[in-house]
């Protein structure tokens, strides 16, 4: 098998509804980007995959249409919020199973105000499952990731007996990455007591400065085998080492926070470490799927980053920031980079490849060689991703 190397990257930066471009633009011109990084051009792509899920079909085909028209197989990739992660995740495939040398993933996303919601009301809807469960644990009820991840948070602090000011301290973080970013959307520093003095949105605890911005926006990757990237001459490749997708199981209706992904981003983690022949504690560069501070928390234990009920702790000695055992989310995360589904797993892929590179400006991480990746999608997929440079 080959090895699979990502040979290119492209992030265009976010903005909120209403102050966006058309998906069209926003994707070809992150698709353009990346293959100008990559020093290749579209006639050596030889499959794509595009990812968003706001849309009709075939919405990727109209967004790499203004970039190239070559004819090649372009497959849309709707994974809710791992998208982006999924598309990546089958390029890497098809590049290291050898049926192609070069593949580009792609994700967009124009997204609306206010909370998420379904636009199929006429049918069976996928979160039945998890509708079902917070009802018999007595969540009240609120739009549906909010209500999921408000649950978790909620649950977590009473098993673990952990204070609203975790969640605090980490949107205060994440913040402070954002400034050292000018590709964050949010840049500007916060203190813990604007965090817990924001307005409350779920159950006593969850404010609105703790949960990220619905966001618009588009970004790219190009990834080649090793035997093209040597051909080329690409020197600044970032290998793809280890990867893995899961979903659900039964255990994730046994409690709020396994109805979030911990479980199944346990599974994958584990699949990660043991391909990659590396543990949690090699790594260090992280960007994890903070759609909530709730879920940086939960996150953190999944991966293995710190044990069972130790968030606090780890968050306390610094462990998650500059100067501690890794710096998680250094681009600000999705809390303050923003969140436009399709691209979000590709922007983390953006950040992991620049910070290997050693060309990450401001928020560089210092002697960066390991670098793990968390795109989390309900109902359900998450992936987990190593990357090291080539």
């Amino acid at each position: 098998m080959s090895k699979a190397i990502i040979a290119g990257v492209a992030l265009m930066k976010f903005a909120k509804p209403g102050q966006h471009q058309p998906y069209r633009v926003a994707a070809s011109q992150a698709i353009r980007a990346a293959l100008k990084d990559a020093g290749m051009d579209a006639g050596q792509v030889q499959q794509a995959y595009g990812a968003y899920i706001y849309g009709d079909s075939t919405c990727a085909q109209h967004a790499m249409y203004d970039a190239f028209m070559t004819g090649i197989p372009l497959v849309n990739v709707n994974n809710n919020c791992s998208s982006g992660s999924s598309a990546l995740f089958l390029a890497r495939q098809a590049v290291q199973s050898e049926a192609v040398d070069c593949a580009l993933a792609f994700g967009f996303e124009e997204m609306q105000a206010g909370a998420l919601g379904s636009h199929w009301d006429d049918r069976e809807s996928p979160f039945d499952n998890f509708i079902k469960v917070l009802d018999e644990k007595g969540y009240p009820d609120a739009p549906l990731a909010l209500r999921c991840f408000g649950a978790a948070g909620h649950y977590y602090m009473n098993k673990y007996d952990a204070a609203v000011d975790l969640f605090a301290g980490i949107a205060v973080k994440t913040r402070r990455h954002a400034t050292r970013n000018p590709f964050a959307l949010f840049n500007t520093p916060i203190t813990e007591e604007e965090v817990l003095n924001s307005p409350v949105v779920y159950m006593d605890y969850l404010t609105r400065l703790m949960c990220c911005p619905p966001t618009c926006g588009a970004a790219a990757a190009v990834v080649v085998s090793d035997k093209l990237a040597k051909k080329l001459g690409i020197r600044d490749g970032v290998e793809l080492i280890a990867q893995a997708m899961a979903t659900d199981t039964p255990a994730s209706w046994d409690n709020p926070v396994n109805l979030v992904g911990a479980d199944m981003t346990h599974r994958a983690s584990l699949s990660v470490y043991e391909q990659a022949g590396l543990g949690p504690e090699s790594v260090d560069v992280v960007e994890l799927h903070d759609c909530f501070v709730v879920n940086e928390v939960v996150t953190y234990e999944a991966l293995g980053l710190c044990a069972e009920g130790e968030a606090t702790k780890f968050v306390k000695q610094g462990d998650n920031t500059y100067g501690g055992k890794m710096v998680v989310n250094p681009s600000g995360g999705l809390m303050s980079k923003g969140h436009p589904i399709g691209a979000t797993g590709l922007a983390q892929c953006y950040e992991l490849t620049v910070q290997l590179r050693g060309t990450a400006g401001a928020r560089q991480v210092e002697k960066a060689e390991i670098a793990l990746q968390h795109n989390l999608g309900l109902g359900g997929a998450v992936v987990v991703t190593m990357y090291r440079k080539a």
